[in-house]
């Protein structure tokens, strides 16, 4: 994938089956934390391809390039970071303000920034979208490098994708703990999606729910989604009475931190060509603690 000087990475051929962790462990002078921090900086390739998953099984024979530096800076973009990527698909974590793909000759998208990545190292391939997030949505998402592999994500995907988390600061003191919110949506005229209790001819969907934290003034929730419908949790959390702030669409005018306070934080999966399971996890913004801390600490002052 990567087209690095020879002399930027050491070269080593395994002669036995274990996960690349384990073998670079036993293999290599550095520490854990230092081998870690070199897979994670995406310093690691396994017959030629960036490998960043600790467990990933190695043969006899595998060809191990490990780079000089711990970081591999042929990836920079401020809306997107790699997370994963083997040579069937890539899991990215993305910022919000960026389309998952285009919407318009000139709108930044998810897509158009892989494309220019696989390009510029020259891999003969191109990022196919198997699901999406809202512009202002953040977190983890799946693109496909070859069109077999976007075919199985797509008609496969309730198969394949086994766990789907988000996180996000809604509007308002939640009190109830946990529970399941199920309706049919449906979108009117003007793309506005609506729930009903009873069959609309719109789509069943589901959406599962756990609190946080929460403050008087706000909530930290977690979602888990068993359908995935457009709008889903926006819709959802609305009809609770506990908007996600920043929505301009659903919510309520509450919008502390200038941005749609979702992301997508959980996603775990049966690789489609592999089967074998993968799990990714980014941590909840910090940004949403800081509101709920903030609400509290004002509180404590208020006489």
């Amino acid at each position: 994938m990567y087209n690095p000087q020879q002399k930027e990475y050491k070269q080593y051929i395994c002669d036995r089956e274990s996960p690349l962790l384990e073998y670079l462990l036993a293999t290599l002078h550095g520490t854990r934390s230092k081998i870690k921090a070199t897979l994670q900086g995406r310093g690691i390739k396994v017959n030629g391809r960036v490998v960043t998953q600790y467990d990933y099984p190695l043969t006899p024979g595998t060809r191990i390039s490990v780079s000089n530096s711990k970081r591999n800076d042929n990836f920079k973009s401020r809306y997107v970071s790699i997370v994963y990527e083997d040579q069937y698909l890539i899991v990215i974590d993305k910022k919000p303000g960026i389309l998952s793909m285009a919407a318009g000759r000139s709108s930044l998208n998810v897509k158009s920034v892989l494309d220019d990545y696989f390009k510029r190292t020259r891999q003969k391939c191109h990022a196919h979208v198997v699901h999406r997030l809202d512009r202002d949505t953040s977190g983890l998402m799946i693109y496909a490098k070859d069109m077999d592999t976007e075919q199985i994500l797509e008609h496969e995907w309730h198969d394949i994708v086994y766990d789907r988390r988000y996180v996000a600061l809604v509007s308002g003191e939640m009190t109830q703990q946990s529970g399941t919110i199920a309706n049919w949506l449906k979108d009117n005229s003007a793309y506005v999606t609506y729930s009903s209790p009873v069959d609309n001819g719109g789509k069943y969907a589901v959406t599962h729910f756990q609190l946080l934290d929460n403050s008087t003034e706000h909530s930290l929730v977690e979602y888990r989604l068993e359908t995935g419908r457009k709008n889903q949790i926006r819709v959802h959390t609305a009809d609770m009475g506990h908007p996600v702030c920043g929505d301009v669409k659903y919510g309520n005018g509450d919008n502390p931190l200038h941005r749609l306070c979702l992301h997508a934080y959980v996603l775990c999966f049966y690789h489609p060509i592999t089967r074998r399971p993968m799990e990714f996890s980014t941590l909840i913004p910090s940004k949403f603690k800081e509101i709920i801390n903030k609400d509290k600490i004002r509180r404590q002052h208020t006489p």
